[in-house]
């Protein structure tokens, strides 16, 4: 038998007290693991519970989109790393397998890309976006500053500095306004004055950089920053007070004639603006507006085609959008329950929609494309083919040459830059209008229409002011049905016409 003296007994029970508090500390922070775990399940709980009932209206918020990929990405990650010690239940195993099906970091970035866009497309500021005050809005959600610390990261990442400031200053503002987080003031306000400096204003830099300073002295960066800010602004005042005697010369030779006709060429017209300018013109609904002499001449109608037998008892009902291209829209020509039944099929058969490499031929995809489409066939359900001869009863176009019916889904921030076709089903709360740069058209979204027109002349040339566009989604799910009707088997149907134009 082993016997302790009385002074080693003594450090035995100091150590068994430690022992103690160290066990205290374990069972304090499993408290407040589980806690933690506790808040973020009743969280969740109450999230899952409302966006279920609406999946479709709750994930056409942009924020919810882009929060739901973050989550799964992110932080359910960061859970799975917290319990990962408990392997008494299920939940471990069952985490690890569904992992693979989450989203991963590049469906991570592609999702704060689409909130950029949008953000670019429409104008929004950061703030409406961060606030969740968006048109058409139906589950608001706010960010938090991770959120938007995490949108400026990622064009930071891109060497994109202008949207780097400003989600970082979004992140900075609802920081300074005492929103509770784990973000550091000071790393937000380093990539926030690196962002400002990239941009070429020296100055702001500067004062980001002093705050910097303030709230970190022995910041790695920061002194150095400083006195390089100081130093480069030293010298462009040099640089100016030099200049300025010379421009003062300058101003004098500038008439005032000659200033008018600087104001009068920055006044562009509509057709001179590049077409990505006008194309996110249309999608905010700044187009052009139609003289009303040239509104009046178009019209709503009951149109059977000719007295089309499918069309005699019941017209279709048929309005003019536009007159050059000659747009028209057909109202309710399919019912709620076909809808349904269409995105039922398409559902399990969406992909990434691709485009054909102009060079090679090859199918794939591209940045100016996002969307997932899917193709449906006569064989797949009857109803197809019911919808197929109403397409043909409408147009009065044969459609057994045509391709078979293309169903597309433009989620948040979805998109299809001006492109053309030669060579609608929901309705969207805001954004996803069709747009048509060249003539400065725009066909919003409406449920139960479809819209046509001829991308081809009579003659069998290109109609080249039917360049179209389909506007990002800002709130909503867009989902569209197209039909593209081929040239060949409308020699009757469409007699070529005698002039190229015609």
């Amino acid at each position: 038998m082993c016997l302790f003296l009385a002074g080693q007994m003594t450090d035995l029970l100091y150590t068994e007290k430690d022992l103690v508090t160290s066990l205290k500390d374990y069972i304090r922070a499993e408290e407040s693991k589980l806690e933690q775990i506790k808040r973020w399940a009743e969280k969740l709980d109450s999230l899952t519970v409302t966006a279920t009932q609406d999946p479709e209206g709750f994930l056409g918020h942009p924020v919810n989109a882009f929060k739901l990929v973050k989550r799964l990405n992110t932080e359910w990650g960061d859970l799975e790393s917290l319990v990962l010690r408990d392997t008494t239940g299920g939940f471990i195993s069952n985490l690890t397998i569904q992992r693979q099906h989450f989203p991963n970091d590049e469906d991570q970035t592609g999702a704060a890309k689409a909130l950029i866009r949008l953000q670019d497309t429409y104008r929004l500021d950061a703030n409406t976006i961060s606030t969740g005050n968006l048109p058409g809005v139906k589950y608001k959600s706010h960010m938090t500053a991770e959120d938007c610390f995490e949108l400026g990261k990622i064009a930071y990442s891109d060497a994109d500095y202008y949207h780097t400031e400003l989600w970082m200053a979004q992140a900075l503002k609802q920081l300074d306004e005492g929103e509770e987080s784990t973000l550091d003031k000071v790393t937000v306000i380093d990539y926030l004055s690196y962002a400002i400096y990239q941009q070429g204003e020296m100055e702001r830099a500067m004062e980001y950089t002093k705050r910097l300073i303030e709230l970190d002295p022995e910041h790695p960066r920061g002194k150095s920053n400083l006195k390089y800010f100081e130093f480069q602004l030293e010298k462009q005042k040099k640089a100016a007070e030099e200049e300025a005697p010379k421009q003062k010369e300058r101003e004098k030779r500038e008439t005032v004639e000659k200033k008018k006709k600087k104001q009068k060429k920055s006044k562009k017209a509509f057709s001179l603006i590049p077409e990505r300018e006008k194309y996110e013109m249309l999608c905010r609904g700044e187009g052009i507006k139609m003289t009303p002499r040239r509104q009046s001449r178009l019209f709503c109608r009951y149109y059977n085609n000719n007295r089309n037998p499918s069309l005699l008892l019941a017209p279709v009902k048929q309005q003019d959008e536009w007159d050059r291209p000659y747009i028209v829209r057909y109202l309710d020509v399919i019912s709620d329950a076909e809808i349904e039944r269409i995105k039922q099929l398409a559902k399990p058969r969406l992909r990434r929609a691709t485009i054909s490499n102009p060079i090679t031929g090859v199918l794939e995809t591209a940045s100016y494309r996002i969307s997932k489409s899917a193709w449906l066939t006569e064989y797949d359900d009857p109803m197809i083919e019911m919808i197929n001869d109403r397409i043909e009863g409408v147009t009065g176009l044969e459609v057994d040459t045509a391709e078979e019916l293309q169903v597309a889904n433009y989620g948040v921030g979805g998109q299809y830059e001006p492109h053309f076709d030669f060579g609608r089903m929901s309705d969207v709360s805001a954004g996803g209008a069709t747009v048509f740069p060249d003539v400065g058209a725009a066909v919003w979204p409406q449920k139960g229409t479809a819209v046509f027109w001829y991308n081809l002349f009579a003659s069998g040339e290109g109609d080249y002011s039917t360049r179209h566009a389909a506007c990002p989604v800002l709130v909503g799910n867009k989902w569209v049905s197209n039909k593209w009707i081929h040239e060949r088997g409308q020699e009757w149907r469409r007699p070529c016409g005698l002039s190229e134009s015609e």
